[in-house]
């Protein structure tokens, strides 16, 4: 059997701004879940969401958003089986979800996966070799760009083979309903 890591994607949470606290619904399926890592894409904006983040995980990658005033890094990049993995808040493309200014950056960073937020609506696109990933709000709250106003997050496994397999969830009604499902294989 191959190795895998799990890992959860969440973002722009906006708790105490927007919203008071994460679904639930997503608090049960977290605490349920044995996670490798955790990747917070920005915009927390409350110093009680780091701590939280952090214990979903053995792992936290975190970055600061827009409308964070906390001391958090730009981007982090990390591996997973060799494959390079990004992180940004997404604020730096231009306009919001930019495919291909998301594309510069992550040659930049020099990794295969980025990790992105901001417009508030999740998306998963592979597109110029490089896994775009955007788990939309976990909270589901607006944004400057307007958003998909359901909460949703991410759920990836990487395998020893380079195998990647990422799971868009979202928040429909009284339950957790699996939104999209995409699987890319890195050479």
């Amino acid at each position: 059997m191959e190795d895998v890591v799990y890992g959860l994607i969440i973002g722009d949470s906006h708790i105490r701004e927007r919203a008071e606290w994460f679904p639930q619904m997503f608090v049960d399926h977290f605490k349920n879940r044995t996670y490798d890592f955790v990747i917070h894409t920005g915009d927390l904006v409350d110093y009680d969401v780091i701590d939280y983040v952090k214990s979903l995980a053995n792992r936290a990658y975190i970055v600061q958003g827009n409308m964070d005033y906390l001391d958090l890094p730009e981007h982090q990049v990390f591996e997973v089986f060799s494959i390079p993995i990004g992180v940004i808040h997404g604020d730096q493309a231009r306009p919001r979800g930019n495919i291909a200014a998301l594309t510069r950056i992550s040659m930049s960073l020099g990794v295969l996966i980025l990790v992105s937020g901001h417009t508030h609506t999740p998306f998963i696109i592979f597109n110029s070799g490089v896994l775009h990933i955007n788990p939309g709000s976990v909270t589901g709250v607006w944004g400057g760009g307007g958003g998909s106003m359901t909460p949703s997050y991410v759920e990836i496994e990487i395998l020893r083979s380079r195998n990647v397999d990422v799971r868009l969830y979202q928040l429909e009604g009284d339950g957790i309903v699996e939104l999209r499902r995409e699987s890319v294989a890195f050479a």
